[in-house]
């Protein structure tokens, strides 16, 4: 019985070897050979060899390093989507989900094709006469045409059976004041439209959803911009600060987070709305994913589809906060004027702020970087090294 113990210990032991990496797997054949006679190694080669073997496989910090990169991923969490959790798991609760398919489906989502339909309808064969036969009076023709765009735009949001609660004064046409506001989905842009005809500056589209920003929305004063030209820089920051000194013109909207986030997430402000030299207008949004998650993943779905799983959706519901307007203070930085406003709008609406460029969404890692990793690694094992 003595001897159990020892008996457990060697055992443990062996198990522990087996586990540990033989360096013979790692070596070319025929390194290591059997010697013919007796081979002696004095104490100091030995010691060196056993730190070697120790040193060079001891990877557990770079391990720790990268697993702790994957686990606190707030940047790739920014951009994700969540899927409800499935409720239809019992015998009791899928014959409801299904009947809900069939509402969805074959109820619902007909009768707001019917509903989107019609209002296009109505919308264009207003539109097209007001456009070019009010040419002359354009005063008159820029009114018909910003009460048109927010009609359509309100048939949108029907057609989503749209649930919004506004918070706040309603935004006025004054100069010198821009609108800023996070963004989850490019339906910001309608539900925000449906109140006030805002002239937005958004990203360049293609297929259909470009030709309405080319024809329809220009006339409420929209500004385009495509990200892979760097000159549209320039000409985009020349027609902001043409934009907000006109006093007729449509109150400007900014985006700028710059890409659609989760609307969990706030990802960092770009400082071009904040550097006009204007009043700064927060607009805090806020959607309720209980009937549908209104986050467009534009890298994975087109905005077709997007518009096709609301409509398919029981509702889309959301609260929209206009808050207090904000001047830039005394010795105040343009940067820190927008992460103040960020701060103020992740608050209201319950967001986390994450310190990212959303911009990096569309990058892919420079190759300095890994090489500088991997330089990093290899130096603090020759450091290892001369150590011993």
């Amino acid at each position: 019985m003595a001897n159990a113990p020892d008996n457990k210990l060697t055992s443990s032991s062996s198990e522990l070897d087996l586990d540990r990496p033989n360096l013979e797997d790692y070596l070319p054949s025929g390194s290591m050979q059997e010697p013919r006679g007796k081979l002696r190694l004095d104490c100091g080669l030995v010691d060196w060899w056993t730190v070697c073997r120790r040193d060079l496989l001891d990877i557990s910090p770079t391990l720790t390093e990268a697993a702790g990169a994957i686990v606190d991923d707030s940047f790739t969490r920014c951009f994700k989507s969540n899927p409800p959790e499935p409720w239809n798991w019992n015998v009791y609760l899928f014959p409801l989900w299904c009947l809900g398919v069939v509402i969805r489906y074959g109820i619902l989502f007909p009768t707001r094709v019917l509903v989107l339909t019609l209002g296009w309808i109505i919308f264009l064969s207003s539109f097209i006469p007001v456009h070019f036969l009010l040419k002359g009076n354009d005063k008159l023709r820029k009114k018909l045409e910003r009460c048109l765009v927010e009609l359509i735009c309100s048939f949108f949001v029907a057609s989503w059976t749209g649930v919004v609660k506004y918070h706040g004064p309603r935004p006025s046409r004054r100069p010198k004041q821009v609108f800023v506001a996070n963004h989850t989905s490019m339906i910001d842009f309608i539900i925000l439209e449906q109140m006030t005809a805002f002239a937005v500056i958004m990203q360049k589209h293609p297929g259909w959803v470009g030709l309405l920003q080319s024809t329809i929305l220009e006339s409420v004063g929209c500004i385009w911009f495509n990200r892979t030209e760097a000159k549209d820089r320039e000409i985009v920051a020349r027609k902001l600060r043409d934009h907000v000194q006109g006093a007729d013109n449509n109150p400007l909207l900014i985006f700028p987070e710059g890409t659609c986030v989760n609307n969990h997430y706030t990802v960092m402000f770009k400082k071009g709305a904040f550097e006009l030299g204007c009043t700064v207008c927060p607009i805090a949004i806020k959607y309720n994913k209980i009937f549908v998650d209104a986050f467009w993943n534009s890298k994975k779905q087109s905005f077709t589809m997007h518009l096709l799983q609301l409509m398919t959706s029981w509702a889309v519901v959301c609260d929209v906060w206009y808050l207090e307007p904000q001047t830039l203070k005394p010795g105040e930085t343009p940067i820190e004027f927008a992460e103040r406003v960020r701060d103020i709008i992740s608050l209201r609406a319950g967001l986390k702020k994450v310190p990212w460029d959303g911009y990096l969404k569309y990058s892919r890692p420079s190759p300095k970087h890994r090489e500088q990793k991997q330089q990093s690694f290899a130096d603090s094992v020759l450091r290892r090294l001369e150590e011993k």
